[in-house]
Formats: structure tokens, C-alpha cells, sequence
């Protein structure tokens, strides 16, 4: 035989054996990464069984798009070249795909929401420059390079003291000299036990940046301070801040309320039951706002005590305190003189149900007060803590075009 030839078999031989050895780690590495894609995939539409699955799906819902980016590198050389690489792009692609069914869904509710906020809004008036508004509803360089907003001033406050504990505020406003402007009072949640005003900041100082002057406050927290404890607090603010307006360069007859969760809740009820013409409207995110029905309808205790918690809240349950519930529930309060109001809820809610917004929508549609239940299918609770998220962007250009409506 050929001794050349002999050699060269044995050459290659030996060449297929190292590449074979040397593509076997980047083989499993693929498998690993595609099964990692599909989890984040399930996460991203299967119903989270635990807090600790439901705090992952806040991120895959709103950051999913970042999987465009993770799947690339199973597409390296030599993806095709063993079954086990194929089946790890296969899941990878399949992961991908399901992360990406957030943004499909956000894409076509951005498409609605300019449509609808000219409805439902049209016969309030409207005093900001469309050039400082965000030019859609969904921006795809916003996803990735986040949301800007220039410098603010943010100044701490003393608006009470409440039985030794005192009460604080962070002031958010233009950097430079500015006349009066309109105020906006941001309430945080955290199941009325917990949270605290610096809580997703990032809207106060985008608004603030935009000729606002956002007043983020704190409250007393149950169990130790049942309500109306935290409701008083709001309200004290408010009085605060209006005695004050002047150094503090607001406007006191233009006035908005923004809550979110235990704080939506709170925002509501002192917009429905204070009877101010100062406050024009009134933003919830995701509150529980049919207090009874929740009780009768807790979340998954898995995730959350939705039921243990409103006994903390309001001292027990409906059998006992049914008063309580019924002075607490927003829905309880909506008349002629409810001023307008925005409902952003996330459907796929773990800890409150949107059925609390579509009650509250539906009283407010026969006491005929302007307003819009924005729902947005893929997103669950807290979903705007991704500030340049699908659910961030979607809810602050509903936010800031509602505000400049009402203001």
C-alpha cells in the first residue's frame, strides 16, 4: 500500500477525533443554553406557582426581547454538526419564540392606545407640547439603550409627624428656575407592611424632567397602623404641599394622584373621597380597589396572603370590620364628582386580580366619568419596574399623555 496514502488516513482520522473532542463542551453548552431559553420561555406564559418564579417573570415578560440577542450564539460554526446541538437550538429557538410573545402583544396594544386616549380623554384639555411627550407608545431603541431623562432636583421633606414617627417627602422638579407647575403625588405599595417612597423612581424623575413637580410620600404601615392611618398620611401630604406650594414651586389648583398596588388603592379613595378641585385625576397601577370581593377572592397563597393582609390593613375580616372594607374600597366612593381616572393593569396579575380594575371600570362608565382601563395581556404585577420595558414605556406614554389631559 501507498505509504502516503496510509498517512494521510491516519491524519485524518486523527484531525476528525480532535475536532470531535473539541466541539464536544461547545455541543453541551448549546444544550444547556437552549433549555436555559426554554425555561425563561415557560416563565414567560405559564402561571408563576411560587414568588420566587413570579419575581422571575417580572424580568422575563418585560426583558424577553433580550433573548434575540442570547439566541445568537447557538448559531456558531458547527451547530449542525452533532444531534446534541441540534436539539439545543431547537430549544433555544422554541424558548426565544414563547419570551418573545410579550412584545407581539405590546406591539399591538401600542398600536390601539393612541386611538384610545384621544377617545377617552378628548373633551379635557390638553396644555403640554406634543414635542416633549414620548413619540409612541413603544420605542424599540428605548428596549435596549433604556430611557433617557435629563438632571432633576430631588429635595427631602418633613410633612408631619404622626405619634413621634415622622413622615417624609421626596420632591422631584426641574433642575433649573421654573414657575409654578402642575403636581403630581406618587404613593408606593407594598401591601400596606412595607415599600418605600424611593420605590420606582425612575417615572417620578422622567415627569419631573418634563416640567412636573412630583412628590413622592411615605405613610404609616399596618399592622401597627390600621386604616385610615395611611389614608390620613396622603392627605396630610397633600395639605403640605399645598400651604407650601409657592417656595416649592407648584401649582396647587393642578394636582394628580399616582398609585401603584396597596398604594393605587390609597391614591383612589383620597381622589374619590376628598372632594378637591385641586386634584384633576387619579393613576392606578394594579390596586386592589374591591376590597370585600378580594377578600372573598384571595391570590395564590403560594405567591401571596392577599386575605391576611387586608386583616392586618383593616383589622380583619368583612364578617367583623364589613364597615372598614366598605370605607376603604374605591369602588365604594365613585359619584358625578369622581374626577377622571387611568387603569393600568397587567393581566396576568398574581397578586391582584385585573377584575378589581374592570369593577372599578364599569361603575366608573355609569357615573360616566372619563376614563381608560388600559390592560396589557402579557404583563403581572409590577411590571413597570423595567422602566424602559415593554409595560414601562406602554404605561408612561399613557401616564404623561393623561397627565397633560387632566393638568
Amino acid at each position: 500500500m501507498d505509504m502516503t496514502l496510509v498517512s494521510s488516513t491516519r491524519v485524518s482520522r486523527t484531525s476528525t477525533t480532535m475536532t470531535s473532542k473539541t466541539t464536544r463542551p461547545l455541543d453541551l453548552l448549546r444544550l444547556v443554553g437552549g433549555v436555559v431559553l426554554l425555561v425563561l420561555g415557560l416563565v414567560a406564559v405559564v402561571p408563576a406557582p411560587n414568588t420566587w418564579v413570579f419575581l422571575l417573570s417580572v424580568l422575563v415578560t418585560e426583558g424577553g426581547h433580550w433573548a434575540l440577542v442570547a439566541c445568537l450564539p447557538l448559531f456558531a460554526p458547527g451547530w449542525r454538526r452533532t444531534r446534541v446541538s441540534r436539539v439545543g437550538v431547537g430549544l433555544g429557538l422554541l424558548g426565544t419564540l414563547l419570551l418573545l410573545t410579550p412584545l407581539a402583544r405590546a406591539v399591538a396594544v401600542s398600536r390601539a392606545l393612541p386611538a384610545a386616549l384621544e377617545t377617552r380623554f378628548a373633551d379635557l384639555r390638553s396644555v403640554t407640547p406634543a414635542a416633549s411627550l414620548r413619540p409612541a407608545p413603544l420605542v424599540a431603541r428605548d428596549l435596549f439603550v433604556g430611557v433617557s431623562s435629563p438632571t432633576v432636583r430631588v429635595e427631602d421633606h418633613l410633612f408631619a409627624s404622626v405619634g413621634g414617627q415622622e413622615l417624609r417627602l421626596d420632591l422631584y422638579r426641574p433642575a433649573e428656575d421654573h414657575p409654578p407647575l402642575p403636581g403630581v403625588v406618587v404613593i408606593h405599595g407594598g401591601s400596606w407592611q412595607s415599600g418605600s417612597r424611593e420605590d420606582f423612581s425612575a417615572l417620578n424623575r422622567y415627569l419631573a424632567a418634563r416640567g412636573y413637580v412630583v412628590a413622592a410620600v411615605s405613610y404609616r404601615f399596618s399592622p401597627r397602623f390600621r386604616f385610615p392611618a395611611a389614608r390620613d398620611d396622603v392627605a396630610a401630604a397633600i395639605t403640605f404641599l399645598k400651604r407650601n406650594a409657592g417656595r416649592l414651586g407648584l401649582d396647587a389648583s393642578r394636582l394628580a394622584l399616582v398609585g401603584r398596588s396597596a398604594g393605587g388603592q390609597l391614591a383612589l379613595l383620597v381622589a374619590y373621597t376628598a372632594h378637591d378641585p385641586a386634584i384633576k385625576g387619579v393613576v392606578s397601577y394594579y390596586a386592589p380597589a374591591a376590597l370585600r370581593w378580594g377578600y372573598a377572592n384571595p391570590a395564590k397563597r403560594s405567591i401571596i396572603d392577599s386575605s391576611g393582609i387586608l386583616d392586618a390593613y383593616l383589622g380583619g375580616p368583612p364578617e367583623t370590620h364589613g364597615s372598614q372594607y366598605q370605607a376603604a374600597s374605591p369602588l365604594s366612593h365613585i359619584g358625578h364628582r369622581t374626577p377622571p381616572t387611568l387603569l393600568i393593569n397587567g393581566l396576568r396579575d398574581e397578586h391582584v386580580s385585573p377584575f378589581h380594575s374592570e369593577f372599578l371600570s364599569d361603575r366608573l362608565i355609569r357615573a360616566h366619568v372619563p376614563h381608560l382601563f388600559l390592560q396589557l395581556p402579557w404583563a403581572t404585577h409590577g411590571c413597570d419596574y423595567v422602566f424602559s420595558g415593554l409595560c414601562g414605556q406602554i404605561s408612561t406614554y399613557a401616564v404623561e399623555r393623561f397627565l397633560s389631559a387632566v393638568l
